[in-house]
């Protein structure tokens, strides 16, 4: 995948907001799949990136949430509440796993995902260009940035020979990531020692395990809901690392290296929007099967808040 790339907008059932007389519902109805817990401040920029459109919730829309808290084995089941209870539309946050259960739970309704490595080859695109069914949404080139993010952790530590790199077995884009590392690890000449956690728990036997001069930490959902946690681990240790989010700046975190996730919600707010209005005037007065618009727009905006990239030291 090619970084002019980064993002991929409005696909095939969400080219353009467009009405044709048919009886609307009173509200669109935006479900939200996510991996995460609730958060503390429902004020995302998701809901700013639809309020940016016009979508208010409590006047033309409402929410229905969806939370695994961290546990992959739940997102199935959440998905296929969601798609009972008729949403308009689903934003999946964030990475492979929730994009993966909704496109197993649904073929009709449009759904937006945020954050996964590979559109293309875990099946939710034809291609970036165009993408064709029911999904669209939002790279965070978690795979692709992995040799940069290495690279920057060997310039950090220079005298390191033994690189740890620790990741989430859960989650589908983890041996991708390990994939791209070693072949990052081979070119620079050290040595990359895998730490595989899928709980909080795992990731202190993970810790106490590691023997490294330096740590990697994989892009992961459960990595990224406990960003005090591995910052603690890391400085007790007194082991430098580096990390896949802003959030880990504010826990203390030596360096992160991660796409703008804010930028990134609040574009998927202004595509979810679109995407529900559209469903609202024109797929309730037809096959939604049959209704495959397969012209996309990329929005160039998008691109270039993707581009942006976050280093903390």
């Amino acid at each position: 995948m090619k970084r002019r790339d980064f993002v991929l907008l409005l696909a095939g059932a969400m080219t353009a907001v467009r009405s044709l007389g048919a009886q609307q519902k009173a509200m669109s109805v935006v479900g939200q799949l996510s991996i995460y817990s609730p958060p503390a401040n429902l004020r995302s920029p998701i809901r700013q990136g639809m309020s940016e459109l016009g979508f208010v919730e409590g006047q033309n829309m409402m929410w229905e949430y969806r939370w695994a808290e961290g546990h992959y084995d739940r997102l199935p089941a959440l998905a296929a509440d969601l798609v009972n209870r008729k949403v308009d539309v689903i934003i999946a946050i964030a990475g492979t796993p929730p994009a993966l259960a909704a496109k197993n739970a649904t073929s009709t309704i449009p759904i937006v995902f945020i954050g996964v490595g590979d559109p293309v080859g875990f099946g939710f695109a034809a291609s970036l260009a165009r993408p064709g069914g029911n999904l669209t949404g939002f790279s965070d080139l978690g795979v692709e940035l992995t040799p940069k993010r290495l690279e920057l952790l060997c310039e950090l530590v220079p005298h390191a020979a033994v690189i740890a790199m620790l990741v989430n077995p859960d989650n589908d884009m983890s041996e991708r990531q390990v994939k791209a590392a070693e072949e990052a690890a081979r070119a620079k000449g050290v040595r990359l020692d895998v730490l595989r956690a899928a709980n909080e728990g795992e990731i202190e036997a993970a810790f106490a395990q590691l023997h490294a001069d330096a740590l990697l930490v994989g892009g992961d959902a459960l990595f990224n809901s406990r960003p005090n946690q591995l910052a603690a681990l890391a400085a007790h240790l007194g082991v430098p690392a580096i990390y896949w989010g802003q959030n880990y700046g504010v826990a203390g975190g030596l360096i992160s290296y991660s796409p703008d996730t804010d930028a990134l919600l609040r574009q998927a707010g202004r595509s979810a929007g679109p995407a529900a209005d559209y469903l609202q005037a024109d797929y309730q007065s037809q096959d939604r099967s049959s209704a495959r618009p397969d012209d996309p727009a990329i929005d160039p905006r998008s691109r270039r808040r993707g581009h942006r990239v976050r280093r903390r030291l």
